[in-house]
């Protein structure tokens, strides 16, 4: 069986080019602009997968600039209806359809409280869009598998050439116009041998920490999504306070190494799970595949580290679906677009 998950994972890296192309001179403008503005705070606007792709950009903004990043509720918008109190701001929301109302809402209160409106959105004639100051095209394509792969990884290239060019980051710019080939080529399935050791499971860990803990808490979400596993996103620096509880022989943890200081952290935590029993699966740059490991291109900027990774955990999440006897297309109780208010 051939899924639309599995064929817009494979666009994903045409998807990136696309959009690295087309918002090149946008990119250059909205640069400036923020370099002018000096912003104090970035807030973000997001559900789901596109609020993963916030957490990420939270942790590009701060580590590369300083400037606090946090994510607002819509529900203070469109619930509360609180006045935001957010001159001389950012805001940034991500959306694929760019037609869920809270979204909408959220943008136009930050926009009234005096915050720059950005918005990173695919679909370009939507409400969200339309009603942005400034627009970042995701350039993704049509998405129709509910499982969002292309778009998600569209949504964090587009965070991270907005952090490159308002913080003129050559090495992160550099490793962007390159990561199209490198995702090209990341789209092989995982080992046979590591299915057999997911195929049980009903409930598992995914951990991250700084930049990939964003990809752990999506991953966490496909998994949901596409398998029907319990599965929940933790920092490595947290999941001993007290979830290490649940581990038993054979329970599941996923973790996203990555190669940046937050590596270190992260190893000891792993093996005080082994040692309790958990079945550890890394997913890291550098060396080959194995039962327990996944192995991604490297990259030269290690923030941009995320993006392959989670590339090559929706290769696995939708053989684990296959080999469930799901259909990642079509969970039984999503769809597309959820227009919560």
């Amino acid at each position: 069986m051939t899924t639309q998950m599995f064929q817009e994972i494979g666009e994903a890296g045409e998807a990136a080019a696309r959009q690295l192309g087309r918002n090149a001179d946008r990119l250059v403008e909205l640069g400036a602009r923020l370099r002018a503005l000096d912003p104090p705070l970035v807030a973000t606007i997001g559900r789901g997968s596109s609020d993963c792709c916030a957490l990420y950009l939270k942790y590009l903004v701060e580590i590369l600039s300083g400037v606090p990043c946090a994510s607002i509720g819509p529900s203070i918008a469109t619930l509360y209806r609180t006045p935001m109190r957010l001159a001389g701001s950012v805001s940034v929301a991500i959306s694929q359809s760019g037609r869920s109302p809270d979204i909408v809402e959220m943008q136009r209160a930050a926009r009234n409280g005096g915050a720059l409106a950005l918005a990173l959105v695919n679909d370009v004639t939507s409400p969200l869009a339309q009603e942005a100051e400034i627009l970042l095209p995701l350039c993704a394509g049509t998405e129709r598998s509910v499982a969002a792969t292309k778009s998600m990884v569209a949504g964090l290239v587009a965070g991270a050439s907005l952090v490159a060019a308002w913080r003129e980051d050559r090495q992160l710019a550099d490793a962007l116009a390159s990561l199209p080939d490198v995702l090209r080529a990341q789209t092989a399935p995982p080992p046979a041998t590591m299915l057999e050791r997911l195929v049980n499971a009903r409930s598992a860990f995914v951990l991250g920490r700084g930049a990939t803990l964003a990809i752990a808490a999506e991953a966490a979400l496909k998994l949901k999504e596409t398998c029907a596993i319990h599965a929940e996103a933790y920092s490595a620096a947290e999941v001993l306070h007290g979830p290490a509880e649940l581990v038993v022989p054979g329970f599941p943890v996923i973790a996203f190494l990555p190669s940046d200081p937050a590596r270190e952290g992260m190893l000891p935590t792993l093996t005080a799970l082994a040692d309790a029993g958990a079945t550890v699966i890394a997913i890291e740059a550098g060396g080959d595949d194995a039962a327990d490991r996944l192995a991604t291109a490297r990259v030269e900027a290690p923030l941009l580290e995320p993006v392959v990774m989670i590339l090559r955990f929706y290769r696995l999440a939708e053989a684990l679906a296959l080999r469930l006897g799901r259909d990642p297309d079509r969970p039984r109780n999503l769809r597309k677009v959820t227009e919560t208010v």
